[in-house]
């Protein structure tokens, strides 16, 4: 077989299949390799006019004898053990300028690992997060990288190619060293669970507390889209809102399970955000909400016991949701921006803040019309938290009334927001000069001796609880 491809890829599930029409369509011979030989020629028959751009292999050695050197070959397989067996399968018969892509969703200390050990005799490796799911990788993804910059450079002119575009630019931009890719796309993932999660929490108020119907909450969400909260998951919410269960007749989203599944993404952006002691409790709440969604008997249980909590409430009107929705997504991408900052100081990652807003601008999930303002606030001043820049403390300064009176007022009806009502807890701890901590301290001395500063700038540390001071 001659080597004619300018690029490999490894799994044709839905993601990578599509992923590798898209790179085919933008003018790259692409040879695959599916561990399904099947899969593989299936793939090519049904490429249609993009056919001849694909070469179906149905061996590794033969994949890697299709790609011109030196070779880059992206992965899109499982995260995990089947990144390490893969790469293991690949490296003896690859040269060590070859380059290995994992572009799934890997665990950035996975992939950090794996650069570390590319790096003492190669193949090379780079790590990129790729979303905007099956659409975005057929038709222009949000594209993370991480890894060495030359590395990067290398496969940019493809992955530049690929990406969506916005406004003639790509949605493709290098973050940083090894895992700082997959980092930033963890991140993402974490917004998106709690922008997720808050236009569940608007749809419940909707739906349990004024007794609107579905078709009546998509005609809302369609007038929202119009606005400031113009976003993709507005969008697709508003449509899935609109649906009709072809079998029951029924609106689709009361016959849809109220158990929700997860990868485990936002998971991890939540330990890490830990143990970076970054404060992000609206994705914090999503990924609770989600994890306390799949433990169905027990809500059941709960409510025989103690009483259905959802009641219907008339202190809140629909304009109050749209705010509160407007301020709970300033604050939830406010938090994971601070997470990314505070890896890129422990880590020293560039972490070109102004640049992930505009990557995310078209293509991946978390897609808004907010984004080029964030991108813009970043390029001012990127080390002030975002909820402090001109342009989204005005927004905050006249949404967040409505989206105190919405989290009250779903309290005293048993509606449960938790991403709503965390930030709301966050913005008014960022905003308290004088918090309650020293209370805490003084706890903490008081049972551990562990002292504590004074507002008087006195050395004295400990106070005069027994066996202090003696």
């Amino acid at each position: 077989m001659t080597n004619t491809a300018q690029i490999g890829l490894i799994g044709l599930g839905t993601m990578g299949a599509m992923l590798a029409l898209n790179i085919a369509e933008k003018g790259f011979p692409i040879a695959v390799w599916n561990r399904t030989t099947a899969v593989t020629h299936g793939f090519k028959a049904e490429a249609g006019a993009l056919a001849p751009m694909i070469t179906a292999t149905e061996s590794l050695a033969e994949l890697v004898a299709a790609i011109t050197p030196p070779r880059a070959i992206v992965l899109m397989v499982p995260a995990g053990q089947a990144v390490d067996d893969m790469i293991a399968d690949l490296t003896p018969l690859l040269s060590a300028q070859d380059l290995i892509i994992d572009a799934g969703n890997a665990l950035f200390h996975d992939t950090n690992r794996r650069a570390a050990a590319a790096a003492k005799g190669g193949p090379r490796f780079l790590g990129i997060g790729v979303s905007g799911g099956e659409e975005g990788a057929r038709h222009g993804p949000a594209i993370m990288g991480g890894g060495d910059k030359a590395d990067w450079d290398r496969v940019a002119p493809v992955l530049n190619a690929i990406a969506a575009q916005y406004k003639g630019e790509p949605c493709a931009e290098y973050m940083g060293p090894a895992g700082a890719g997959h980092f930033v796309k963890a991140v993402h993932n974490g917004i998106e669970y709690a922008d997720m999660q808050m236009i569940a929490e608007v749809y419940g108020v909707m739906r349990d507390g004024l007794g609107m119907q579905a078709a009546e909450i998509a005609t809302v969400l369609r007038g929202w889209n119009a606005g400031v909260l113009q976003s993709y998951l507005i969008e697709i919410s508003a449509e899935v809102a609109a649906a009709t269960d072809s079998h029951s007749g029924k609106p689709m989203l009361d016959m849809i399970l109220d158990r929700a599944g997860q990868k485990g993404t936002g998971r991890w952006t939540v330990i890490e955000a830990q143990h970076l002691a970054a404060t992000i409790p609206a994705i914090e709440a999503a990924v609770m909400a989600r994890n306390l969604s799949s433990r169905l008997e027990e809500r059941l249980a709960g409510e025989a016991l103690f009483g259905a909590a959802p009641q219907p409430t008339t202190s809140v009107t629909l304009a109050q949701l749209e705010q509160a929705m407007i301020a709970g997504k300033i604050l939830c991408y406010a938090q994971g921006f601070a997470l990314i900052s505070a890896a890129a100081k422990a880590f020293d990652w560039p972490m070109p803040l102004p640049d992930i807003a505009r990557v995310w601008r078209e293509g991946c999930i978390i897609r808004s019309s907010m984004l080029n303002d964030m991108a813009t606030a970043l390029s001012d001043d990127a080390a002030r938290n975002l909820m402090f820049a001109p342009f989204f403390a005005d927004h905050l300064k006249a949404s967040h009334g409505d989206l105190r009176a919405v989290v009250a007022a779903a309290a005293l009806a048993g509606l449960p927001v938790p991403a709503l009502a965390s930030g709301l807890a966050w913005f008014d701890m960022m905003r308290t000069g004088r918090s309650t901590a020293n209370m805490i301290q003084a706890q903490r001395d008081f049972f551990g001796a562990h002292g504590f500063e004074r507002v008087d700038g006195l050395a004295d540390k400990h106070g005069p609880w027994a066996g202090h001071g003696l």
